[in-house]
């Protein structure tokens, strides 16, 4: 530990209060109050969006709500997960799984010992085990009277929770940026796949309005549709030092182009596999992720048999036909057999029927115009991403002492206990 740092236990550094048990309905001089759950916690943040209410007599929510700069600790689920209340809500509540820190003393920085309680939970192991034996794991009160935390003088806790604070600013910043521009490419593909782009007067059909020049057409008639498959993994010559990309439901996330696999597997493997060439449209269609569309950009590729793949004729555009299978994911998903497992064998899936438009231009200029929408997704993602492992590492060597901050120049008017980190940034 740095010279001028001390251990303490947090008990000794925080008043820790009990919440309120969830109760079903109201009794005698009991009013509704704001109430926050463990599900409104994150690492570094409170979500108000969804806040349920309680109900509390006066002296109740006297005692038991909020204060601003009051520490918000998870007893269960993600254990240690903690927050600091900056006031949103008047007379707030929060429930027994709840353990309110509120310092004894103005020389210990709240915001600090959050960021101190999560290094130590995600990072450095320091308070594994700390949770109680019992089926549901579960801080009680006691055990987190008991964590140690080192506590630097109060303006170095200050630069330390300023400069994190800041990284977890730019990091909201991205995430608002990223809902923007996914909001954008819905609202995007809600017009060009029910207008389409020439401004033709709709009709009606069965599968909802659409461009009088588009037809309802199934999507074998769109190209072949290929259902993956997966090599005998007790070969290992099918898998070991393999290169190939084998697609799985798992691979299929937010962005459009599947940018990589967690399993490869070898030219063997892919010999007995049905290859995939680039600008096939991958579609989940078994398990609960039924629906979900990925764009393979490498020039062969395979996938396991919860994927069906659609790989385009001469007559549709590549990525004009992955938009459209996004754009109607959950119509997709809706035929599903009714079953324990949703499944869609690759002929139901075949015979789905979605509004088309054959007109190649038509076709180019939709899928050019959401391919630029993919490319902003794209790069605040990758924003993001560097963020978050640029907060990662920052935590871990300030928390450490790795590195120190205790003679830098720093404002830290934006970490005083009444500033909320914003609403995206769980870091």
């Amino acid at each position: 530990m740095p010279s001028g740092w001390q251990s303490f236990a947090i008990g000794d550094l925080f008043e820790i209060g009990a919440g309120k048990s969830v109760t079903p309905q109201a009794r005698n001089g009991e009013r509704a109050h704001p109430f926050l759950r463990t599900s409104n916690i994150f690492w570094g943040r409170v979500d108000v969006s969804d806040v349920s209410t309680m109900h509390f007599t006066d002296e109740e929510i006297e005692s038991k709500s909020l204060r601003v700069g009051d520490l918000l600790v998870c007893e269960g689920g993600d254990i240690g997960r903690s927050a600091i209340w900056s006031g949103e809500l008047q007379h707030c509540g929060f429930q027994n799984h709840l353990h309110r820190l509120r310092a004894r003393s103005d020389d210990v920085v709240a915001r600090f010992a959050m960021y101190y309680l999560q290094a130590g939970f995600t990072q450095l192991g320091i308070y594994e085990g700390a949770g109680n034996k019992t089926t549901i794991p579960n801080l009680s009160r006691s055990r987190l009277a008991a964590l140690k935390i080192p506590l630097p003088p109060k303006p170095e806790q200050q630069k330390i929770a300023a400069v994190l604070w800041k990284i977890q600013r730019a990091i909201a910043v991205q995430d608002r940026l990223l809902d923007a521009t996914a909001d954008l490419k819905q609202s995007a593909m809600q017009r060009l796949f029910t207008h389409g782009t020439r401004g033709e007067p709709l009709k009606d059909t069965p599968i909802g309005p659409m461009p009088e020049s588009w037809t309802p057409t199934p999507i074998g008639s769109l190209g072949t549709v290929v259902t993956g498959s997966t090599p005998k993994t007790s070969v290992a010559g099918f898998y070991v030092n393999g290169d190939l990309p084998f697609i799985a439901p798992g691979d299929i996330g937010e962005a459009t182009e599947i940018s990589d696999t967690v399993k490869k597997i070898t030219e063997a493997g892919m010999a007995v596999s049905r290859v995939l060439p680039a600008g096939s449209t991958c579609v989940v269609c078994i398990g609960s992720s039924i629906g979900k569309v990925g764009f393979s950009t490498q020039e062969r590729s395979a996938s396991n048999q919860q994927i069906n793949s659609i790989i385009p004729n001469d007559s549709y555009d590549a990525r004009y036909v992955c938009h459209l299978l996004q754009f109607h994911s959950k119509h997709v998903a809706s035929r599903a057999a009714p079953s324990p497992v949703a499944i869609l064998s690759k002929s139901q899936f075949s015979a789905i029927e979605l509004p088309v438009s054959e007109d190649a231009g038509e076709q180019r200029a939709i899928a050019s115009a959401l391919a630029a929408i993919d490319r902003k997704l794209v790069h605040h993602r990758r924003k993001r991403a560097a963020l978050d492992a640029l907060f990662q590492t920052t935590l871990h060597d300030l928390m450490t002492a790795r590195r120190r901050v205790v003679d830098l120049e720093i404002d830290v008017s934006e970490v005083a206990d009444s500033v909320q980190p914003p609403q995206g940034a769980a870091a």
